[in-house]
């Protein structure tokens, strides 16, 4: 079983900014139980300090691809496909021809929603707004007669109208 180290701790950190590894993978790896591993975590502030570190570069790595292939997706793209064709020439494979063609990829619709609703939502929701009016354009419901309400009714129902007015705004 491998003891606490700089050296050790270093692996386990270059695992993690790697790659996706469990915390098994990364152990067996290392040559570590994962008792062991959650143990360091707990007990060794500076163990546990360069793990955080690590995924957080991880996770940034992650975030910055997705970006990049969010941005190829968006945009569309193109890739240089090659065909080689062998044909077999005294037993010995031998290039017949090379065949490079350019495919390219339009712009992915979903990509394109999901980045403006997501970059510009007050410009491109994915909401829907309904407003219902009665016969002929009216009110569904008519203007109260408010001179009946009592002093305390008359605030609850202007409270209402500007919750109702901020709703909407």
């Amino acid at each position: 079983m491998a003891k606490y180290n700089k050296k050790i701790v270093t692996d386990i950190c270059s695992l993690i900014k790697s790659d996706s590894y469990t915390i098994a993978e990364i152990c067996k790896e290392v040559g570590i139980t994962t008792d062991t591993y959650h143990r360091w975590i707990k007990e060794k502030s500076d163990f546990s300090d360069s793990i955080k570190k690590a995924k957080g570069e991880f996770n940034t790595l992650i975030a910055d691809e997705a970006k990049k292939s969010l941005m190829k997706k968006i945009r569309g793209y193109e890739v240089e496909e090659t065909r080689t064709v062998f044909v077999d020439k005294d037993g010995k494979p031998k290039i017949k021809e090379k065949i490079s063609t350019i495919k390219h990829y339009q712009p992915d619709t979903g990509a394109i929603i999901f980045a403006l609703t997501n970059r510009d939502a007050d410009d491109w929701k994915n909401k829907l707004n309904t407003e219902l009016t009665g016969k002929d354009g009216k009110d569904i419901m008519p203007h109260q007669n408010l001179s009946r309400l009592t002093t305390e009714e008359l605030k609850l129902y202007h409270q209402l109208q500007e919750k109702a007015s901020a709703k909407n705004a």
